[in-house]
């Protein structure tokens, strides 16, 4: 009963067979994607893979030519559903003019329940920029506030596009931290980043598209077992040069003081750099990141 239960949870967001086309150019080719509660879900890809175009359609900003598109069960225009997200785009349109205090005034004032202002601030890392006008603030603080005005009405589902573009160490850790926390307490994210350790360190799922297409979907371990590729990092007298002529090695990056090599196999390019450098030392061996993965699945779909 529980496990019938939890398969006929409508999902937060929805897209079945969802195509668009402009022109000669098909965007989307018939794809199908949920997000549910307590999950994040990052959408990687290149540039013109089909992401901003999937997100357009869920938050009806676009109109799909085939299949469709659902918010909470009801069409993305619906404005009870829309009432229930919160979204950071790459291109937020926030009035330069006006105080960060008073656009965080102005957003909640949209929600019957907003988050009050000081936990807004809280989750979003504002102290001291209430008072200062939004033009005037950095690229990053900036991110810092869209993050906070998304948030302002307590979404069940938050869109973040390419959320901590321009932000520091601390102000990503600090984002990571809140998404963590509010995924715990059930809402859902839909995420697309190109910085991939940050797909590594928050998604559940993750959906790779190329060219209109879902080309792989899974966990990070289920999208980095697409490919086989190990890293050796290590410290030798080698030339790079030479290495890189070595059967089984990818590619050979750094200098000879700190080396990574990507390698199809590991046990002979391993033997034969131990054989060649008695004095080869601080030697890693790692699996192929998931930006390794997602690199070679979208060329291979290409």
């Amino acid at each position: 009963m529980h496990a019938l239960a939890a398969n006929t949870v409508t999902p937060l967001a929805q897209l079945q067979g969802a195509r668009k086309d402009y022109a000669a150019r098909c965007a989307l080719d018939g794809i199908d994607l949920c997000v549910q509660a307590g999950e994040v879900v990052a959408l990687l890809g290149p540039n013109g893979a089909g992401k901003t175009t999937a997100i357009g359609l869920l938050l009806g900003l676009l109109r799909a030519d085939g299949g469709s598109a659902r918010l909470f069960g009801q069409p993305p225009h619906v404005l009870a559903a829309r009432r229930r997200i919160g979204v950071m785009l790459q291109s937020a349109g926030v009035p330069d003019t006006l105080r960060v205090g008073e656009l965080l005034a102005l957003t909640r004032s949209y929600y019957e329940q907003p988050r009050s202002v000081s936990d807004c601030v809280a989750l979003a890392g504002l102290d001291g920029l209430l008072d200062r006008r939004y033009g005037a603030l950095s690229g990053g603080q900036q991110r810092r506030v869209q993050f906070a005005l998304a948030l302002c009405g307590r979404p069940r589902l938050l869109f973040l596009d390419e959320p901590t573009t321009g932000l520091d160490v601390e102000a990503r850790q600090l984002f990571w931290q809140t998404i963590r926390e509010l995924v715990a307490d059930g809402c859902g994210v839909l995420l697309t980043t190109h910085y991939l350790e940050e797909a590594e360190a928050l998604a559940d799922r993750v959906i790779v598209l190329a060219q209109g297409r879902i080309v792989a979907q899974g966990s990070v371990g289920d999208i980095r077992a697409h490919v086989s590729q190990r890293r050796i990092r290590c410290r030798t007298s080698i030339a790079v040069e030479r290495l890189s002529t070595w059967p089984h090695v990818r590619s050979v990056t750094g200098a000879n003081d700190r080396i990574e090599l990507i390698v199809d196999v590991v046990e002979p390019v391993l033997r034969r750099l131990l054989d060649e450098d008695a004095c080869l030392r601080d030697v890693e061996v790692e699996r192929a990141g998931l930006s390794d993965a997602v690199v070679a699945l979208t060329r291979e779909a290409a």
